[in-house]
């Protein structure tokens, strides 16, 4: 995707050769800022400040942080090391375990002489993939679009909700929620996409409406609690998200938020997508209530808002009274039966376990 008229990608391997340029969203909408890695340290840090989000770019950036960890030493300790580190920095996006199996896989066969040029390969496969996926989700989800655009009047658009980033800023390029939205707009179908703020890190209004915006699609930045009030008046028609896991009987961990746009959709009978790659699902658990452990982070997130004063500066300030207690669970889980649709690149799929079995035979027999 573009960001002033210049295309760029999440996260790429630097001119040099070896070192891993990534753009950090912590300090957008306000700052474009470029971070360099260096280290399979620095590229756990990066995760784990969410200098990169969003369980797709999560991924990509674990395989170049242990890239980065083959060329200082390239041991079966070293390798062991590192994936562990990486992996243990988000422990709900299914994403980083597997781009950490995925590098186990391709380098512990090999001799540690060999290790550190393969771990560069198998990095940008896993980055020229998961393009290829979004790709492939934008084609598919863009028939949902383009149905819903038939039925409307002439000069009417067709109102997309979303929750969270997954747009590209959480993948490579494209992004998965994003990627239909992209597809629609740029053959010319009229969308508008209501953007949900996203409490607490606020990644809807500092992120998705960023990204619309630098490619020119009409959207409308909410508070996450309006959703349920524009689908009671019909201004919406569609609801797409993202996730961090899927199980294997369909059910849906997502930003803390999903399950109740997912209640409000059902309620008022607007169809609920979910747009994912293929490593996002878990074929490992079979109970999204039970089994996918939920993040939770600091209590800071909630209890400070940072943004840009009139005068330019940024700021961080707190609107919780000192002393209050503070919850900030990461993630919920949408039960299967709320989810009207899986948009992946095999096609738009049922979210039950038979459907995601036979679209992925070979992930599921993992």
């Amino acid at each position: 995707m573009k960001v002033d008229g210049r295309h760029f990608r999440t996260i790429w391997v630097e001119p040099d050769g070896w070192s891993i340029g990534a753009i950090d969203q912590r300090r957008l909408p306000h700052e474009f800022v470029i971070a360099r890695m260096t280290s399979c340290d620095e590229a756990a840090d990066a995760i784990s400040s969410m200098l990169v989000r969003g369980a797709p770019l999560i991924g990509a950036t674990a395989a170049y942080g242990v890239a980065l960890a083959m060329r200082s030493d390239a041991s079966d300790a070293a390798l062991a090391r590192a994936c562990d580190a990486l992996s243990a920095t988000r422990p709900t996006a299914i994403n980083l375990k597997w781009a950490c199996d995925e590098m186990r896989k391709a380098l512990s066969t090999l001799p540690p002489s060999a290790r550190a040029a393969a771990a560069y390969v198998r990095a940008r496969e896993i980055a020229e993939e998961d393009i290829a996926i979004n790709q492939g989700i934008g084609q598919h989800g863009v028939e949902l679009i383009a149905t819903i655009a038939a039925r409307k009047k002439p000069g009417e658009r067709v109102n997309v909700l979303t929750h969270c980033n997954a747009g590209w800023l959480a993948t490579v390029d494209w992004g998965t929620a994003t990627a239909p939205i992209y597809t629609a707009h740029d053959q010319g179908v009229g969308v508008h996409v209501w953007v949900d703020e996203t409490r607490p890190r606020n990644q809807g209004a500092s992120l998705t409406a960023w990204e619309l915006a630098h490619h020119g699609v009409p959207h409308t930045v909410i508070p996450d609690n309006t959703g349920g009030h524009l689908m009671q008046h019909g201004m919406v028609d569609l609801v797409i998200v993202g996730t961090d896991r899927v199980t294997a009987n369909g059910d849906v961990c997502n930003k803390i938020g999903t399950y109740l746009k997912a209640l409000a959709a059902r309620d008022n009978g607007v169809p609920f997508y979910v747009a994912l790659p293929s490593p996002t699902i878990d074929f490992s658990v079979n109970d999204g209530l039970r089994q996918i452990p939920i993040e939770q982070r600091s209590p800071e997130e909630v209890a400070t808002m940072t943004g840009r004063t009139a005068d330019g500066r940024i700021e961080t300030v707190r609107i919780v009274p000192e002393g209050s207690p503070v919850a900030n669970y990461g993630f919920d889980v949408t039960p299967a039966r709320l989810v009207s649709g899986l948009i992946t690149e095999r096609g738009v799929l049922q979210s039950d376990r038979e459907a995601l079995a036979s679209a992925f035979p070979e992930r599921a027999g993992d």
